[in-house]
């Protein structure tokens, strides 16, 4: 049996190793010429880490990241809005860990090499299209750096892990677009020294007026004490065409926002203005679809559910995917079943539980807990928040998006 892995991202290296992990053999291609060490942090939830330890790569993430503890809500004025603890501070098994995205991936790559072989990530691959039949599937790609058709391959079925612009889906949905509603993203790393615990989580203010979103990632990075910190800033804007990924962004273009931003505890102008690099995203999702298995294809990751950046949750979410996907391919070659069979069955499992966490993060993502004081408070300054809401009150707001994403106490210990 030959499964074809198309993408060598988070999720198809993830899918690769639970893959392998099982017995079963497959093969992962990749659209760029060389896997490098590219982007800047991710946060990675307990939801998340669960899957990477089962996969054997906790010990060398917690080497390279810093442990969260805290998770603190600010609004755009640097007032206190909610504080609550997290990973294991919060009675988990599992660490919340900020991490170097790029390392992430390296991490995952090597270890696909070291367990699978070292021909097991075929690079400069790009899919162009895939055909099937009763048998099987063949996918045809191209160099990606040159255009340059490239011999196809032929396997028994076929797990589009190629993104949100995923040109497998896009072969099942021509006419899709991706949901643009204006809002723009810009995400650099600054050396810093630590703020507030050194092992914060924060989110100030919101879409309408800017948004942060700050977290250290590397500890110790010089001989000063600094962290590498890692920060996401978000405006709601009025544009109709969307920014490119990647493109490097422009200090000019977001400092402006947040000029006036400087509070007791941070200085946040400056921690924007002194980044190493900064890059510009559109912050894009697509609308759930019905369907996401065709025969011998079915779609996994951002390929699957594009989702808003909002509450750790894309790599999360692809991460559970591989792992349902491998067991339920595991059970069929075992039991002697068509394997089509299990693509239906985990399209039944994840595509109804991760189209809830796409739609809550348009309407109620975690940051809710800022956007609601603002309502209450006028998007002014106030005197105590508690006068506004309870502190129970936005408890039950970050509990909720928990729930929805998987990743409440409750559920993970169960």
């Amino acid at each position: 049996m030959k499964i074809a892995i198309v993408g060598g991202g988070i999720g198809g290296l993830s899918l690769a190793l639970a893959l392998h992990q099982r017995g079963l053999a497959c093969q992962v291609f990749e659209s760029v010429a060389e896997v490098k060490e590219l982007g800047v942090g991710i946060t990675l939830l307990p939801h998340a880490v669960r899957e990477l330890a089962a996969l054997g790569v906790l010990p060398q993430l917690e080497a390279i990241g810093i442990e969260n503890h805290e998770s603190v809500f600010f609004n755009r004025f640097g007032q206190y809005i909610y504080k609550e603890a997290r990973g294991r501070r919060a009675g988990y098994e599992l660490p919340e860990l900020g991490v170097p995205r790029g390392k992430l991936h390296l991490i995952l790559y090597e270890a696909v090499l070291a367990r699978l072989g070292p021909d097991a990530v075929r690079c400069d691959h790009r899919c162009v299209g895939v055909d099937q039949s009763e048998t099987g599937a063949t996918v045809h790609f191209v160099q990606s750096s040159t255009g340059v058709p490239s011999p196809s391959y032929d396997a028994d079925v076929v797990i589009a892990c190629d993104g949100v612009n995923s040109s497998v889906r896009r072969q099942f949905y021509p006419d899709e677009k991706v949901a643009f509603s204006g809002i723009n993203t810009w995400r650099g790393v600054t050396r810093h020294k630590p703020i507030l615990t050194g092992n914060s989580y924060m989110r100030i203010g919101s879409i309408e007026t800017g948004k942060l979103v700050i977290y250290p990632i590397v500890d110790q990075i010089d001989e000063q004490g600094n962290q590498l910190i890692n920060w996401v800033a978000e405006i709601q804007q009025d544009l109709e065409a969307k920014n490119d990924w990647n493109r490097p962004g422009q200090l000019e273009d977001l400092l402006p926002i947040f000029k006036d931003w400087r509070f007791p505890w941070l200085d946040a102008a400056a921690l924007i203005a002194n980044a190493e690099k900064i890059l510009e995203y559109p912050m894009v999702d697509k609308d759930p679809v019905a369907q996401w298995t065709f025969g011998r294809v079915t779609l996994l990751g951002d390929a699957a559910h594009p989702m808003y950046p909002r509450g750790s949750n894309g790599s999360a979410q692809a991460l559970i995917d591989g792992r349902v996907l491998a067991d339920l391919l595991a059970s069929c070659v075992k039991e002697g079943k068509d394997l089509r069979a299990a693509l239906l069955t985990y399209e039944g499992i994840r595509l109804p539980a991760t189209a809830k966490v796409v739609l809550t993060n348009r309407s109620v993502p975690p940051d809710f807990i800022i956007m609601k004081a603002d309502e209450l408070s006028a998007g002014q300054p106030f005197d105590n928040i508690d006068d506004l809401i309870s502190q129970d009150e936005l408890r039950a707001i970050s509990d909720h998006y928990k729930q929805v994403a998987g990743f409440s106490l409750e559920s993970l210990k169960a």
